[in-house]
């Protein structure tokens, strides 16, 4: 028999530069009740492992000694570097969530929710925003395999997959993505005390956010509505197709993906902020790096970078609705804002760990 007062396990995968950061802090905080059972308080084990290796995610599960099985999987895992051959995103995306896909289906894990990064096209004009309900069309090569990845979740039998698809994540210790370079150019224009120029006219493109912390809160809010709901019941309350976007033969080139015309449903969210930030202009490399360098301390080995690649350049807009998690889940934004508070949070974080310039 069950004991209610028993506290679930969990375990994250993905690099601390993902939401696992934040979510490790929610379920095990330093001050206050933790919200999983881990070892001592407030220790959480952290591995090193190649997920592209299905023994090391087998033994990824294994509990410590004298700790049950774990009982929730968050997988914040995946390519998110544009730049990257189809054959790595079928590598370290799609492969590498089927196997702790499968694995946590083997393990009947109750609960295993997957981070979605909003590489999709939502620039249609007739819509202010895009329910789960619709269908979306992935963006370039990443993106047809983030989205093919949640396809292939979806038909692995006995999984208690819930999808959370997420707006341009900020936060603090987040280094990467559209908004870390965005605030990093807007610094280096207000240290040369020039104007930031547009590449677009502002205020006309949406562009959803969401903080990490509501990132970590909801995804654990969706790990326990469906481990009390479970797959067949979730899929009735809140399950979407995810339709088919891909190269049809690849079904017989690319092992475990669904084929084409094979229906499939999982519960899916989105999850955004409900203001808008605008699309960052132009890189200024030059002026970031005289920035660092005049820096006291100066910090030249910074993972921050005021570099913009091709896709960080270009026009998105991503303009999803969130009302669905609100109604069914019960989720409530901590962060409903993208402002300056949140900003000079971020900002404040990378001071306090040395990423940052301080200048006079």
């Amino acid at each position: 028999m069950s004991n209610p007062a028993k506290k679930p396990n969990a375990i994250i995968f993905g690099g601390l530069n993902t939401c696992s950061r934040a979510l490790a802090a929610l379920l095990v905080p330093l001050d206050g009740e933790r919200l999983v059972s881990v070892l001592a308080k407030p220790k959480v084990e952290y591995k090193q492992v190649n997920l592209t290796v299905a023994a090391a995610v087998a033994s990824s599960f294994d509990p410590p000694e004298g700790h049950d099985t774990y009982d929730y999987v968050f997988d914040f895992t995946g390519e998110i570097r544009h730049d990257r051959t189809e054959m790595i995103q079928i590598n370290t995306t799609f492969n590498v969530a089927r196997l702790i896909g499968l694995e946590a289906a083997k393990r009947k894990i109750k609960s295993y929710v997957r981070v979605q990064q909003p590489f999709y096209d939502t620039s249609n004009a007739s819509k202010a925003t895009h329910t789960e309900k619709e269908d979306v069309k992935p963006m370039d090569t990443l993106g047809i395999w983030w989205h093919e990845t949640l396809r292939m979740l979806a038909a692995i039998e006995d999984l208690n997959l819930v999808i959370l698809r997420i707006g341009f994540a900020y936060g603090p210790y987040t280094n990467h993505g559209i908004v870390a370079s965005g605030i990093t150019v807007a610094s280096v224009y207000g240290y040369l005390k020039k104007p930031m120029k547009s590449v677009w006219s502002p205020g006309k493109n949406a562009n959803n956010t969401v903080h990490i912390d509501d990132v970590a809160g909801a995804s654990l809010a969706c790990a326990e509505w469906i481990a009390s709901y479970g797959r067949a019941a979730a899929n009735s309350v809140a399950g979407e197709e995810i339709i088919f976007h891909n190269d049809k033969k690849k079904v017989k080139e690319v092992k475990g993906m669904p084929a084409h015309d094979q229906k499939l449903v999982a519960p899916l969210f989105n999850l955004l902020m409900d203001d808008n930030v605008e699309d960052i202009n132009e890189h200024h490399v030059g002026g970031w790096t005289e920035m660092i360098l005049a820096s006291k301390p100066p910090i030249p080995n910074t993972p921050l970078s005021a570099y913009m690649d091709k896709f960080a350049l270009s026009k998105h807009v991503v303009a999803f609705n969130n009302a669905k998690v609100k109604e069914v889940v019960g989720y409530k934004l901590k962060h409903p804002e993208f402002n300056h508070e949140t900003i000079k949070e971020v900002v404040d974080k990378w001071k306090e760990e040395g990423t940052w310039p301080i200048l006079d």
